[in-house]
């Protein structure tokens, strides 16, 4: 009979190490996002005065409130995924994937081995 293949131990990362990444994906965050708004937001300053002062920018404000709803759609989906607690542990996917690939592993050796 083949030994049984062991479940893979992997520890869940430390509360310290948590916080310091979630300070480092903070500070990436606001890096990224600043800089981004501060030209969309000029951007929109510019289309807004170019719709009030003449007809034909009015084209311009339709793609600009297409992006403002899809982005805000998408962050009231990143809300509700930080409110339902997707991001707590990022890791247990990791390894409920890795015991179930060891057991589908050990299933398969010990049929292997019945059928001789």
């Amino acid at each position: 009979m083949p030994d049984p293949i062991k479940p893979v131990d992997i520890e869940a990362t430390p509360r310290s190490q948590n916080r310091r990444s979630l300070w480092a994906t903070s500070g990436f965050a606001l890096v990224i996002l600043i800089p981004s708004l501060y030209g969309f937001g000029g951007k929109f300053i510019e289309f807004v005065q170019l719709y009030r002062g003449d007809v034909d920018g009015v084209f311009a404000i339709s793609p600009i409130l297409n992006y403002l709803l899809a982005s805000m759609g998408f962050f009231c989906l990143f809300c509700w995924a930080v409110t339902q607690g997707m991001f707590q542990d990022i890791e247990r996917p990791k390894r409920a994937m890795l015991d179930l690939q060891n057991q589908l592993d050990y299933n398969a050796s010990s049929q292997s081995g019945v059928a001789k």
